[in-house]
């Protein structure tokens, strides 16, 4: 049967929600999304313009279009994030289901042991979890393990079994740590009462135990039972020093999920906290890579619904930074102030600093992945048509008037390219005079970049407003550049970015890399153009006096200089260790000037 084209597809889809399925001609899902009303969603790939290059080649490769109706968003949201974790289209986010999470079991059986395991069953024992490190769960059995008697044999303890003396206690039976349920020792309400207890720990409710052992703790000691009471006391105080540990946010906060994104050009960095019984359970960040330039929004939307997939999460209240819809049976919280934004403010901080730790070890494993990444940022931040490889930054350094210099640095792939960087002397211009020098010293750099056949960077940064801007551009027209390379001001005070032929200027994120690196380059260019200018004014200072004194030239000076090291040395100098270095009619000359002065 011939595939209908796909305007007849498109008029025939329903106005309801579901989740929609691009194929190509080879019939391959490429693609998968929700939508509440399929017909307007899917329609809209087909009549808007789009702005990012993958979407516009994704719509060229759709050669049919499937769909499944259901009932709620809800649904379609758990649909489709199914779908995409088992076909992996090319042009969805990467959704990797990590079935290696440890859980801990609490096994459906008489006298039920509780174990680590990383395999689930459904053979209607409770599994708690999964928690996102192992150290978790061995940090929570061994703290069970010090408060309850629990047995780790692997018997079936059935009521028979028990009574017919099949099984002798053990070693863990002589040692405390269990109480001979295998012989009968202990009857199955006490040890479920033990299990009652554990479950509320491993659901962050701690409050149960802590009662009910301080109540047999003063039992106990009532009856005068003291060794008892203080092995009870022991326990309270592992409870409480494992329960301060864990990161309290308010009491009142109970079963709710708090979720936080934090992106960059091609990931997004999803962090997830559970809170339960005041008590943060649970923390997770989940990467996701973009395919079609996904905003926050659709991100998020597609985490929540993965992480508390992945987590079975029940939680019936979530914490957002902004508006998601992930269904109708979950209420949606956006806070603003308190505790809830406290903890909202929590989940973001280690969205940004699992996406630092990230970027730190690529940066080590591969470093060119890291600079690919900042020109990817810098490129769509700035607005440019390339990406700024080869970034060359001007500055002029004045003081007070006096020899008016400028500097010239050199980043390429986001470092400093030291050994490029260069210095000008101002030639042509009479005074301090900001524009005309910016003017002299981008003509002379690309007039001798295009006599040598040098490459052009890809940008220009000029220090200074538009004023400074406007003169570097007179020079880019005279030789003809103007157009080929891309040029902006950054002004000092309030980091504003100018653009040629725009008078509003650009603002970027203060905590973004784009700004960060173009405030290295400002910095550094003034540094190295400081340098330069210090030099100049102190060896002018040197020279001026030293070529005062009549009969001394330039020549004698740099000898005098060569030998001193300065022209305090050479104040201070005797005449003995003068006449070596100049002859004794020159020595006489400089040793008279300074004593007699």
């Amino acid at each position: 049967m011939n595939t209908p084209a796909l305007e007849i597809q498109l008029q025939t889809l329903p106005n309801q929600p579901g989740v929609y399925q691009y194929y190509d001609s080879e019939g391959t899902i490429i693609y998968v999304g929700k939508a509440k009303n399929l017909k307007k969603r899917v329609s809209s790939y087909f009549t808007k313009t789009h702005d990012n290059g993958k979407t516009r080649v994704l719509v060229k490769k759709i050669a049919t279009i499937k769909h499944i109706v259901v009932d709620t968003e809800t649904d379609a949201l758990l649909l489709e994030n199914n779908l995409i974790k088992k076909y992996q289209p090319k042009y969805n986010v990467m959704l990797k289901d990590d079935k290696s999470y440890p859980w801990i079991c609490v096994k459906n059986e008489r006298f039920p042991r509780v174990f680590s395991t990383r395999r689930v069953f459904k053979d209607g024992s409770e599994y708690f979890g999964p928690y996102t490190s192992m150290k978790t769960v061995h940090t929570l059995l061994d703290l069970i393990k010090g408060l309850y008697s629990l047995r780790n044999c692997n018997y079936d303890l059935s009521e028979s079994k028990i009574e017919s003396g099949k099984y002798k206690v053990c070693l863990e039976y002589h040692l405390g740590n269990c109480k001979g349920a295998c012989e009968g020792y202990e009857t199955e309400a006490e040890y479920n009462e033990s299990i009652k207890a554990i479950k509320e720990i491993l659901k962050g409710n701690f409050k149960d135990s802590l009662s009910q052992f301080k109540s047999q703790m003063k039992q106990l000691a009532e009856d005068m039972h003291f060794e008892e009471a203080q092995q009870i006391k022991e326990k309270i105080e592992v409870l409480e020093n494992y329960q301060a540990k864990s990161t309290i946010v308010n009491p009142k906060i109970s079963n709710v999920d708090v979720f936080s994104i934090m992106s960059d050009e091609s990931y997004g960095y999803v962090n997830f906290l559970q809170l339960s019984y005041g008590s943060i359970i649970r923390s997770h960040t989940l990467e996701i890579k973009k395919k079609l330039d996904e905003t926050d929004v659709e991100l998020l939307e597609l985490a929540i619904t993965e992480i508390r997939q992945r987590f079975h999460s029940k939680s019936k209240e979530i914490y957002v930074p902004f508006k998601v819809e992930i269904g109708e049976n979950i209420k949606v919280t956006i806070p603003q102030l308190g505790d809830k934004k406290h903890i909202l403010d929590l989940s973001l901080r280690n969205a940004k600093y699992y996406r630092m730790e990230r970027f730190k070890q690529d940066k080590i494993v591969d470093p060119d992945r890291h600079a690919n990444r900042i020109m990817a940022q810098m490129k769509a931040d700035l607005r440019l048509h390339e990406e700024p490889r080869h970034i060359e930054c001007f500055d002029n350094s004045n003081i007070q008037g006096t020899n008016p210099v400028a500097a010239c640095v050199v980043f390429k792939n986001g470092k400093p390219s030291k050994k490029d960087y260069r210095h000008f002397n101002i030639k042509t211009v009479e005074g301090p005079d900001d524009f005309a020098s910016m003017e002299e010293v981008v003509y002379r750099r690309y007039k001798r970049l295009l006599d040598e056949q040098q490459p052009l960077p890809h940008l220009i940064i000029i220090d200074g407003g538009k004023g400074q801007l406007s003169s570097a551009l007179k020079s880019l027209d005279a030789l003809g550049l103007r157009g080929k390379i891309a040029i902006i001001g950054i002004a000092k005070r309030l980091e504003e970015l100018f653009y040629p032929n725009d008078p509003i200027p650009l603002y970027l994120d203060k905590k973004s890399e784009t700004l960060k690196v173009i405030q290295q380059l400002r910095n550094e260019a003034h540094r190295f153009g400081i340098e330069h200018h210090r030099n100049k004014r102190s060896k002018s200072a040197l020279n001026t006096e030293l070529e005062t004194i009549t009969g001394i030239g330039e020549k004698t000076v740099v000898e005098l200089l060569k030998h001193f090291k300065s022209a305090k040395r050479v104040a201070n100098a005797k005449l003995d260790e003068l006449e070596p270095i100049v002859g004794v009619s020159r020595a006489e000359k400089i040793y008279n000037y300074y004593h007699n002065k």
